[in-house]
């Protein structure tokens, strides 16, 4: 692999390099940096709609640079679902039918593919616009459409290229409710590009932080919050409120009893500060943390979370 300088003696930018990532079955994956960082690149080259020059990517264990063109689109039409920060609606169809097109494209059948249209309009809580065209929809509702034409083909693999920056702050954060409601519903393996921190944090469980086509952190939100490994990471994270991002577990005390006393106040480990902390208003003093068995593995003192928010 070339290194900067002599990409930059050829005249040539490297848009992508030396990346080495997994993305977990089921699991949202957020990619994200700077305006030209290489996101959008690299989520093109994953789905080869724009072709790496060197590495390889498997899906499914099985080479996608080995697949012929004839290949790749079946892949795309059937397993690959795409949304971009642009909605490309077709302003001559309706709801209804924008979200069936890709399945009209598939071949499927018009009665099969008109009830599945039906359901992922009435999933992204768009039921009785069916028949609407896009001019006759605010920008919010245009993704949705977006969204759920996507969600059609029943992708395994969802890519979105910041979906939301083009909203207004208010819709943005409706239509990121809406995502998180989606994927406890869906399950999805989704790759989600997007240059705002706090949008990444609220929905991804891992970051990937790019500078200059490479990778330079990648890791859960609490992590790269914690443990910035560059200045540029840092830079990333000075604004972020921690009590966002961490979690009870991380600072509780262990404790090793096996089930909860009873009349007592709870909160899950994976819960975050930020949503622990009104538990104390009053008296409280302590919280018995429970895992996802509802076992106790822990306690949530107060000082501590006074401690940690104190600290920003």
């Amino acid at each position: 692999m070339p290194s900067l300088t002599e990409l930059s003696d050829a005249g040539l930018i490297g848009a992508v390099r030396n990346v080495n990532l997994e993305v977990n079955e089921g699991e949202i994956f957020v990619i994200m940096g700077l305006s030209g960082s290489g996101k959008s690149t690299l989520v093109r080259c994953l789905s080869r709609l724009i072709e790496p020059t060197a590495g390889e990517i498997l899906f499914n264990g099985e080479s996608l640079l080995a697949a012929s063109d004839a290949e790749m689109i079946e892949i795309r039409r059937h397993k690959m679902g795409m949304v971009f920060q642009h909605f490309a609606l077709l302003p001559h169809l309706n709801v209804l039918d924008n979200v069936a097109f890709p399945l009209s494209i598939q071949g499927v059948d018009k009665a099969e593919r008109y009830d599945k249209a039906r359901k992922m309009v009435e999933l992204v809580g768009l039921g009785g616009r069916e028949e609407a065209f896009p001019r006759q929809l605010s920008g919010g509702q245009q993704q949705r459409v977006g969204i759920a034409r996507s969600l059609a083909v029943e992708p395994e693999l969802w890519f979105l290229d910041e979906p939301f920056s083009a909203l207004d702050p208010l819709i943005r954060r409706e239509m990121q409710d809406e995502f998180i409601r989606l994927q406890s519903v869906l399950k999805k393996t989704i790759v989600f590009i997007t240059h705002d921190f706090d949008e990444a944090i609220r929905l991804a469980d891992r970051i990937a932080i790019m500078k200059d086509g490479e990778i330079v952190q990648c890791g859960t939100p609490e992590e790269i919050v914690l443990n910035p490994k560059t200045d540029y990471v840092r830079e990333f994270t000075l604004a972020v409120t921690k009590a966002k991002v961490v979690r009870v577990a991380t600072v509780m005390k262990k404790v090793y009893t096996k089930t909860a006393k009873t009349n007592t106040t709870t909160v899950s480990a994976k819960a975050t500060i930020a949503e622990a902390a009104p538990m104390f208003v009053g008296s409280m003093e302590k919280v018995q943390v429970l895992d996802g068995t509802n076992k106790i593995v822990g306690t949530l003192h107060r000082d501590d979370v006074i401690d940690l928010m104190m600290r920003g």
